[in-house]
């Protein structure tokens, strides 16, 4: 039988995203993509230090070596570096004892495109281009920020993610009201339709193949999730009533009001934090690590004209 991924829930991630290439991506980014490749076969026997996201990574992969008959989770190398440039990222997956052995390396070109045959749950690298890509083609997928705090090591059986609620988990429905009419007609539209649940967003789709991971008996890893969100009372009330119709639970919520992130982000401690606005994104980053998500009014595209009340 051919081999599958069905069933798995399955990340792509840039090299980038995985480890710290920044010393390397300079070369790169100067255009000089053999001397890119020299440095890093010059590097071949040195492995190259975690990344953004290696600890989610890291913790979603002991999920297949806990006790399951089958695994769980897929972690695919999706990456713009070249071919020889991936014996590097393969041999420092192996110096990490990360299970990973399939990857995609196009040399320069947009690898977005094999996320459709790989059935991709999430995607994260640091290109943007690449993440509106593959949102536009229905795939949850942040821009990491590269540097970004490491995540707490005090939660080694536990993976632990934050989501931001509108246009990330929801719609961006709310925050267009918000954008074009101010706080008072966000909170009527939102304490009028309280009962009305919110659309999907772009990330609905991770957080249901979380919750059917979290559902799997696991002895020793679990999940923890956070929904982290500017709203507050009585806007919140839509928020959890949406959840509770997509029957799937979080297991914290923090509703700010308008408070920074960061500061609640790092007592909570999680593996990654998804946001669509930069300016949460910048500030949260500086205590956890921290993505990107390029969707919804607080994105447009760079030939759209913002909403009357938008944040420059």
């Amino acid at each position: 039988m051919p081999a599958s991924l069905e069933g798995r829930l399955v990340v792509a991630i840039s090299s980038r995203a995985l480890f710290d290439f920044e010393d390397e991506n300079r070369v790169f980014e100067a255009g000089d993509d053999r001397a890119y490749m020299q440095l890093q076969l010059a590097r071949l026997d040195e492995p190259a230090p975690p990344g953004v996201a290696f600890s989610l990574v890291h913790k979603l992969l002991a999920f297949n070596a806990d006790g399951a008959e089958r695994e769980r989770v897929e972690v695919v190398v999706l990456s713009r570096n070249d071919p020889v440039s991936g014996l590097r990222v393969f041999r420092s997956a192996r110096h990490y004892a990360l299970a990973i052995d399939r990857g995609v390396f196009t040399r320069g070109e947009s690898p977005w495109r094999y996320l459709r045959p790989l059935k991709a749950n999430l995607f994260l690298s640091a290109n943007e281009a690449d993440v509106r890509a593959a949102l536009a083609a229905g795939v949850p997928a942040a821009r990491v920020y590269p540097h970004s705090a490491r995540a707490s090591q005090r939660h080694p059986h536990e993976v632990r993610i934050a989501f931001d609620g509108d246009a990330v988990l929801f719609s961006d429905e709310a925050e267009r009201v918000f954008r074009s009419g101010g706080i008072d007609a966000f909170h009527d539209h939102e304490h009028a339709r309280a009962a009305t649940p919110l659309a999907p967003g772009p990330f609905k789709p991770l957080l249901e193949a979380l919750h059917r991971l979290q559902q799997q008996p696991a002895p020793r890893m679990r999940i923890r999730t956070a929904l982290v969100t500017a709203r507050s009372a009585p806007a919140h009330e839509r928020a959890i009533r949406t959840l509770m119709d997509w029957r799937i639970d979080v297991d914290e919520a923090m509703f700010l009001g308008g408070l920074p992130k960061g500061e609640f982000l790092r007592e909570f401690e999680p593996d990654f934090f998804f946001d669509d606005q930069t300016g949460h994104v910048e500030h949260a980053a500086s205590h956890v690590p921290a993505g990107h998500v390029a969707a919804g009014v607080a994105n447009p595209t760079p030939d759209a004209a913002p909403l009357r009340g938008a944040q420059p």
